[in-house]
C-alpha cells in the first residue's frame, strides 16, 4: 500500500537501538539505558493528589476544550509573570497543548504548507525536522553545536541561501542534543531579524527551567516586540517531571494562537480535564519544583562528565542546561558512525546511548547520553564504558 505522507522518512534509527537494548534485556543482560529521554524524577506529590481527587468527580469525564481550561491558561500566564517577567493574556496568547510535540506538529500545519520553506537548527530533536515536512514544506538546515561560533550569523547566512525564502524559523534553547545555550541578546537579534524579513518564529522552550551553574534561560518573549512574530512552546514535561501527563503550552501572537485553536478545534477536544486541574494546582503550588529537578540533573551530569573524563574519554562539554550531555565519539571510533558506535557500547558496555545521526546529519560524529539513571548507576555505566573502550569494542 502507499503511504505517501510517511513513506518519505527516513527510518528511525533510535528504533534499531531500541530494538537492541530489549533484546539483550530479553537475554538477561542489565542495560543501562542513558538513550531515551524519558525523565525518572517523580511528578510533584501535590499533582498526584489532585489528579486522583480530580478523577473522583464525573463531571471531569466528559469531554473537555481543546483550547485548554480557563484557569489552565491564567496558571500559565502567571508563571510566565512570575519566572520570565512576561504578560501573557490568557484569553489571545495561550493555548494549551497535548505537549509540547503535539503543540509544534499541528503548528506547523498552521504556518507551513507546499512550497513554504522552513529553517531548522541541525542537528535537533527529530521532531523539529519533520513536522514541517510533515505538513508537506521544505526545510533547510542551519548548522548548530560545539563547532559553531555564532549561531546568529549562521542563520543569517542559511537564510540569505536558501530558496524559497523561509516563511518560518524554528529554534529551541537550551538546545536538544546539542545542549547549546543562548542570552536574551541572541533573541534580540532573531526578533528583529524576523520583524525585517516578515519571518514568523517557533521557540520550543522546552528546557526553559533545566538549567545549571547560575545560567538562566531566557524566554524569547521577554523581548519587546517579540510577540508581533513569533510563539513560544512551554511544556511541564521536564521543569516539573510530568511526562507521560502530555501537558504544554502555545504562547505568544494572537493570530498565531487563534489560528493554532481553529485546527486543534477540528482535531480534539483537549487533555483528560482531571489532568489539566492537577497541572494548574502544581504551576501554583509546586513552584519551587523545578529546582529539585534541576540539582538531581546537576548531579547526574556532573558524576556522567567527572567519569567520561575519568575513563579517558575526554573533551565532553559539560552542559548548562537540558537534561543530556552531547558527546563526541572518541577519535579512534568516529570512523564507526554514531549508530554502529552506539550498537557496540549495548554489546560491549552494557550502555544505550542515543547515536548523533538520529537528530539529522550534523550529529553523526557524537552521541547523546540522557541523564536518566541515578548516579549509581551512572558510575555502573562508566565501568561497563571502561572496560569496551580499553578491550577495543
Amino acid at each position: 500500500m502507499d503511504f505517501r505522507r510517511i513513506d518519505n522518512l527516513p527510518p528511525y534509527v533510535f528504533g534499531t537501538v531500541d530494538s537492541l537494548k530489549m533484546e539483550a534485556r530479553r537475554q538477561g543482560d542489565d542495560i543501562i539505558d542513558l538513550g531515551f529521554g524519558n525523565p525518572d524524577i517523580p511528578s510533584p506529590d501535590v499533582a498526584v493528589e489532585k489528579l486522583c481527587e480530580a478523577a473522583q468527580n464525573s463531571r471531569n469525564h466528559r469531554y473537555s476544550a481543546s483550547r485548554g481550561i480557563p484557569k489552565l491558561r491564567k496558571a500559565i500566564a502567571d508563571l510566565y509573570q512570575r519566572r520570565f517577567g512576561v504578560d501573557i493574556d490568557p484569553e489571545t496568547e495561550a493555548l494549551v497543548t497535548i505537549g509540547a510535540k503535539e503543540g509544534l506538529s499541528h503548528l506547523m500545519w498552521v504556518l507551513a504548507q507546499p512550497g513554504d520553506n522552513v529553517i531548522v537548527p541541525s542537528p535537533s530533536y527529530p521532531i523539529h525536522l519533520f513536522a514541517p515536512r510533515l505538513a508537506g514544506a521544505g526545510v533547510t538546515e542551519v548548522q548548530i553545536g560545539p563547532d559553531v561560533e555564532d549561531f546568529f550569523e549562521e542563520l543569517e547566512r542559511t537564510y540569505d541561501h536558501a530558496w524559497p525564502r523561509a516563511r518560518v524559523i524554528i529554534t529551541s534553547f537550551p538546545h536538544n542534543p546539542t545542549t547549546y545555550c543562548v542570552d536574551r541578546s541572541f533573541f534580540e537579534r532573531l526578533v528583529a531579524f524576523a520583524k525585517e524579513n516578515d519571518v514568523i518564529l517557533v521557540h520550543d522552550f522546552a528546557y526553559a527551567d533545566v538549567t545549571f551553574d547560575g545560567y538562566q534561560a531566557p524566554s524569547m518573549l521577554s523581548v519587546p516586540g517579540a510577540k508581533d512574530v513569533g510563539v513560544e512552546l512551554y511544556s511541564l514535561t521536564k521543569s516539573f517531571s510530568m511526562p507521560g501527563w502530555r501537558v504544554g503550552f502555545c504562547v505568544g501572537n494572537p493570530a498565531v494562537i487563534a489560528a493554532l485553536q481553529k485546527l486543534k478545534s477540528y482535531l480534539d477536544y483537549g487533555t483528560f480535564q482531571p489532568i489539566q486541574i492537577a497541572s494548574i494546582v502544581t504551576m501554583n503550588e509546586a513552584a519551587d519544583y523545578p529546582k529539585v529537578v534541576c540539582d538531581l540533573y546537576k548531579s547526574r551530569r556532573d558524576t556522567l562528565c567527572d567519569g567520561l573524563e575519568r575513563i579517558g574519554w575526554h573533551g565532553v562539554p559539560r552542559p548548562q542546561g537540558t537534561m543530556f550531555v552531547w558527546a563526541p565519539i572518541p577519535e579512534e571510533y568516529r570512523h564507526l558512525g554514531s549508530l554502529e558506535f552506539a550498537i557496540r557500547l549495548i554489546k560491549a558496555a552494557k550502555v544505550a546511548v542515543s547515536p548523533g545521526e538520529g537528530f539529522g546529519p550534523g550529529g553523526d560524529g557524537y552521541v547523546r547520553f540522557a541523564l536518566v539513571e541515578n548516579e549509581q548507576r551512572v558510575q555502573q555505566a562508566m565501568r561497563g564504558l571502561r572496560q569496551a573502550l580499553e578491550s577495543g569494542l
